[in-house]
């Protein structure tokens, strides 16, 4: 029966903790989701092609396949040897929403090539009535995996997790 517990407990901590990553989604891999287009809406756009960003601000929504990434202010820096955007940071407010899991933090920045996001400041992780909260969440989207940091001052990683649901949404 312990090792039943335990099973279910890292079962959870791999729910909560992790992207849709390696397997298919919707007809489209992790690797490709890389290079899909970026839809972005604002209440202002500026660009500094010198710098080769852009910069969005008010009410951001940033959707790339079925990732979603709310914030106060996006900044995209876009790679013209990969010919896609490279990197987004976003501040304020972040909110990153995927297939019914959602964190938030004061910031974040968005790895797009490889499909990494990093949520620093105090980020919390949801799925249903489970919660992971650590200084940093890193989501590694390809590896089907994340990491949780409790901060540099002795911060711990908090988690609360509730084995009903994991038995009443685990596959049968």
């Amino acid at each position: 029966m312990r090792i039943l517990r335990i099973f279910l407990v890292l079962s959870l901590l791999g729910v909560l903790t992790c992207g849709a990553g390696a397997a298919e989604r919707g007809g489209e891999s992790a690797r490709d989701l890389g290079s899909s287009p970026i839809d972005v809406g604002a209440d202002r756009l500026s660009a500094d092609n010198a710098r080769n960003t852009v910069t969005f601000e008010g009410n951001v929504v940033a959707r790339q396949g079925d990732v979603t990434l709310y914030a106060d202010r996006i900044e995209a820096a876009y790679s013209r040897e990969a010919g896609a955007i490279d990197r987004i940071e976003a501040v304020g407010n972040v909110r990153f929403v995927q297939e019914g899991r959602e964190a938030r933090s004061p910031r974040a920045t968005f790895y797009n090539l490889e499909q990494q996001i990093v949520l620093s400041g105090g980020a919390t992780l949801r799925q249903g009535q489970n919660t992971v909260q650590g200084e940093t969440l890193t989501i590694f989207l390809r590896e089907n995996r994340s990491v949780v940091t409790g901060g540099k001052d002795g911060g711990r990683v908090q988690a609360v997790i509730n084995p009903k649901e994991i038995l009443e949404t685990s596959p049968k």
